[in-house]
């Protein structure tokens, strides 16, 4: 894969985007966010248990909007470059890495400096967790976001359907499993619930981070199903892969579609 085809393109997309006012306010917003947060919780694992809604809300966001605002923008120097010898695997892996691999670059430092700032001991793991989750939803939502700029060529289109599978992921998910756990209370529910949390990259990220900040009350009932059912080793190792899983499965269709796609 690293033609120099690949290389020249990924280069022009990492210096595109970090011409970009967009990489750079993003940047900003989460230092502050997080430099604030760390400041007014005092340090140590309490700044990085508030980054949780940080990273399960914004960043999913920020990836899914950007993303796919930038493919719909890209389209007429996808069109150039396919008239030329560059394979459509070449292309859309270099456009994606060149997007993604940023943007989840700039979250490390963003979120990473304030926390050497004022971290305090006992910091390390649950930090390293959040910047995990942070980069792995990134990979996952810019691939949605590709995903929605190769299906839909309006971009207005393309945008909405990112936009409502954020919502679906963030919103619509936790009123879906209340009204699961309320209507069906009397049956058995733990492993459709696992079922459950396996399909929703979001809350995989926040059971990933609560079973690393090792705060039951906050788990709710699908984190302590996860928990206890998987134990905490095996139940982020599972979590792992299954948001590694969420970013390259849409990839890959997203691939596909690419290819098969007529420009």
């Amino acid at each position: 894969m690293t033609t120099p085809a690949f290389r020249r393109v990924l280069g022009y997309s990492v210096r595109n985007l970090v011409r970009s006012r967009w990489i750079v306010g993003y940047g900003i917003l989460l230092f502050l966010v997080a430099d604030a947060l760390f400041r007014f919780s005092g340090g140590g694992p309490r700044g990085a248990a508030s980054l949780m809604n940080v990273v399960l809300l914004v960043v999913p966001l920020v990836s899914v909007v950007f993303g796919t605002l930038h493919f719909s923008g890209s389209r007429e120097f996808i069109e150039l470059l396919l008239a030329q010898p560059v394979g459509r695997r070449t292309l859309y892996t270099a456009l994606y890495l060149g997007l993604a691999v940023p943007a989840a670059l700039v979250f490390i430092a963003a979120v990473g400096i304030p926390a050497l700032m004022h971290g305090g001991a006992g910091l390390a793991r649950p930090m390293a967790m959040t910047l995990l989750t942070g980069v792995l939803l990134t990979l996952v939502f810019t691939s949605l976001a590709f995903l929605c700029g190769v299906r839909f060529d309006d971009r207005a289109r393309g945008l909405g359907m990112a936009l409502l599978a954020w919502f679906a992921a963030v919103v619509v998910y936790d009123g879906l499993i209340l009204v699961i756990t309320t209507v069906f209370r009397q049956y058995p529910l733990e492993k459709p619930l696992l079922v459950l949390t396996l399909a929703n990259p979001v809350d995989l990220g926040r059971v990933l981070m609560l079973m690393t900040f090792d705060v039951a009350a906050l788990m709710g009932y699908t984190g302590a199903v996860f928990s206890r059912f998987l134990g905490t080793s095996l139940g982020i190792l599972i979590a792992t892969l299954a948001l590694v899983a969420w970013a390259v499965g849409p990839a890959l269709l997203g691939l596909r579609g690419f290819q098969r796609k007529d420009f």
